[in-house]
């Protein structure tokens, strides 16, 4: 336990915390729940303040913290899960039991913080300080009604007051404590069904309420976290006991880390004792254990989970030090291997550094090396990641296959708030742009690779079933995005709504399948509709340089001129990842009128004098109003450089 807290300590005592903030991941990476306690009280006494004067990149998040019993606990909690995701808490705690008047009156101070995420910590006491004595289960359904209800209504106070933020609920625990006072089984049942069913009701909130997330307790609890110290409960007032509050904290912390675009995408797994039992190399197919015995069983369910996850949208990779050709067999013809060739996005089996091929993997899907879940078995291989590739997260698994499932899922490494359609085509998707790229080494020249590319793009006005995708995009894309704007999916529909302001879903297609819904552009008409600006334009790493940009803005200034417009005007805020696209409205016609101090352009304006051809190999089908652009009318290629090009020092990292 004294690595991580004696490393911290160091820097505290020293009066460097602040100044090496950017350390503290690395730091905290592998820390057990007694390391992060201690870690997040000292954390938690940082001034947030001093630690964006000394490192302004770092990424801010305000919580807001409220509830019906005492919470102290939860501030250290909080700070060390955001710290250990390079994240830092800006929190705001309100009084005691006071989330009714903070969640209902626009002018409360949770409002006034602005914070991006609010926490409402519901804890038993709600109902059971409200029940008469003596109570029945009829008392209790009438409490839970009325709290549901009234809960409901917040969430939907909240969503009109703080669009753009997200509220967090939770279900509340039932203990034994509370049934056993009911001496009556029939009736002790029929509480427990009535408290079900208004946890249900809280659950489908989230449902209800865009802007709200609830989380379910009862996993947890289910799992062996106490629900309650009774004298902690008694005499602070403290509902939830401190270990409850530290597994809500982590899940807390998953849902930040998924707001502010830092969901992982990829799992790197190595396949000896991870994915079976034994040494392929040693024990040969027949000999691998995957069934037929207990710990054959256990790498099945991991398996199998991992199968799951996939299914959402999760880039599983094998990374083995192993002879390809024998990988290659198992995953094709095992009889008890659950994943096959076709669930893996690639297979690397070689005997290169892992730290070598993990960057080999991640630049063949066109993305950063944070986009990386490693999980191996082996000390030494986890070890040397961690040092050579930081970045990387990490999973410590050991001999003891049962226990391979709980670590990966533990920190929730790929959470996201909602799975989209896209996120579950991803998989394929991805496939599909391997197979691309072996179609481009065909070619002598990139002009032959995209006329026989049969590149299609479609413009259209954003659908409601589009904002959860386009919020996801200004989330998780890093290098095409303009200004880096972060929109949750509330702030997308109000902009889809309002009548100055545009959002168009970018789709494309090619030869080899559909990619779907890969970019976004929002527009905004000024009052006099002389004016239209490109707020900002999103556009997913696994279609760059294709000419869907291209043929996207050449489609927004037709439809301007044929509008009345007499100029566009965009936007580009420089990031720590976005330098791909900073000359982009230069590219296409467009002139500097506004520059930043450090010389970057910061605003452009297109006079809409000359129209912008689309690209010749780009078929574009728009609902944009205004008449169609002449077809053939293209130019050569003009396309963004893929990230790496040039001079190789832009970094990699879209999550879209």
């Amino acid at each position: 336990m004294g690595t991580t807290t004696d490393g911290l300590r160091t820097l505290h005592r020293a009066g460097r915390l602040a100044a090496e903030y950017p350390a503290v991941p690395r730091l905290l990476d592998g820390a057990g729940d007694d390391e992060l306690a201690l870690a997040g009280n000292l954390l938690a006494r940082l001034d947030p303040d001093e630690v964006l004067r000394l490192h302004p990149g770092t990424t801010a998040v305000t919580i807001a913290v409220t509830g019906h019993g005492t919470l102290a606990s939860l501030r250290p909690a909080l700070t060390a899960e955001l710290a250990r995701h390079g994240l830092l808490l800006r929190p705001h705690f309100t009084d005691f039991d006071s989330y009714v008047f903070e969640l209902s009156d626009p002018g409360s101070g949770l409002y006034a913080a602005a914070p991006q995420l609010v926490l409402c910590v519901l804890d038993p006491a709600v109902v059971l300080d409200e029940l008469p004595l003596p109570w029945g289960p009829d008392d209790v359904e009438a409490v839970l009604a009325a709290k549901t209800a009234l809960l409901g209504r917040l969430a939907a106070r909240f969503a009109a007051t703080a669009p753009g933020a997200t509220l967090v609920l939770n279900t509340l625990p039932l203990l034994h404590r509370h049934t056993a006072q009911l001496v009556d089984l029939r009736a002790r049942a029929r509480l427990g069904a009535i408290w079900r069913e208004a946890n249900a009701r809280l659950l489908r909130i989230g449902e209800e309420h865009p802007a709200t997330v609830v989380l379910d307790l009862e996993p947890l609890a289910n799992e062996g976290v106490p629900v309650q110290d009774p004298r902690l409960d008694a005499y602070a007032k403290a509902h939830l006991s401190p270990a409850l509050l530290t597994a809500y904290a982590r899940q807390a912390g998953h849902l930040a880390r998924a707001l502010t675009g830092r969901t992982r995408k990829v799992l790197a797994v190595d396949l000896d004792n991870t994915l079976w039992g034994g040494i392929l190399g040693d024990d040969g197919p027949e000999g691998i254990e995957l069934a037929g015995t207990h710990t054959g069983e256990a790498f099945r369910t991991f398996q199998r989970a991992i199968r799951q996850l996939t299914s959402q949208g999760v880039l599983l990779a094998a990374v083995s030090k192993n002879d390809p050709e024998p990988v290659a067999q198992v995953l094709a013809e095992h009889p008890d291997s659950v994943l096959r060739t076709e669930d893996f996005v690639r297979v690397i089996a070689n005997w290169r550094p892992k730290d070598e091929n993990l960057t080999s993997l991640a630049d063949s899907l066109n993305l950063g090396i944070d986009s990386v879940v490693f999980a191996d078995d082996s000390p030494f291989e986890r070890g040397a990641v961690r040092a050579a590739l930081p970045a990387v997260a990490v999973v410590d698994l050991d001999g003891e296959p049962a226990l391979h499932l709980p670590r990966l899922l533990r920190d929730g490494w790929f959470d996201v708030r909602e799975a989209t359609a896209e996120d579950r085509a991803r998989p394929a998707r991805y496939r599909e742009e391997l197979a691309r790229g072996d179609f481009l080494q065909s070619f002598s020249s990139l002009d032959d690779y995209l006329a026989e590319l049969d590149v299609r793009v479609s413009l259209t006005r954003a659908r409601p079933q589009d904002v959860p995708r386009i919020s996801q995009l200004t989330l998780r894309t890093n290098q095409f995005n303009l200004t880096t704007e972060r929109l949750q999916p509330a702030e997308v529909a109000a902009r889809a709504e309002h009548p100055d302001h545009l959002v168009l879903a970018v789709r494309s297609a090619d030869r080899f399948g559909e990619n779907g819904l890969v970019g976004a552009v929002l527009l905004r008409r000024e009052e006099d509709g002389a004016r239209l600006d490109v707020e900002n334009f999103l556009l997913s790493c696994r279609v760059f340089s294709r000419g869907v940009e291209h043929a996207a803005l050449a489609e927004i200034l037709r439809h301007a001129a044929a509008t009345g417009v007499r100029e566009v005007r965009g936007r580009y805020r420089p990031s720590a990842r976005n330098g791909t696209v900073r000359d982009l409205f230069p590219r296409y016609g467009f002139t500097a009128v506004a520059e930043q101090a450090d010389g970057a352009s910061a605003e452009f304006r297109h006079d809409l004098a000359e129209p912008l051809a689309p690209p010749a190999w780009v078929t574009l089908d728009s609902e944009l109003a205004g008449p169609a652009p002449e077809t053939g009318a293209g130019t050569g290629p003009v396309s963004v450089a893929a990230p790496g090009s040039g001079s190789g020092t832009e970094p990699r990292g879209d999550r879209a």
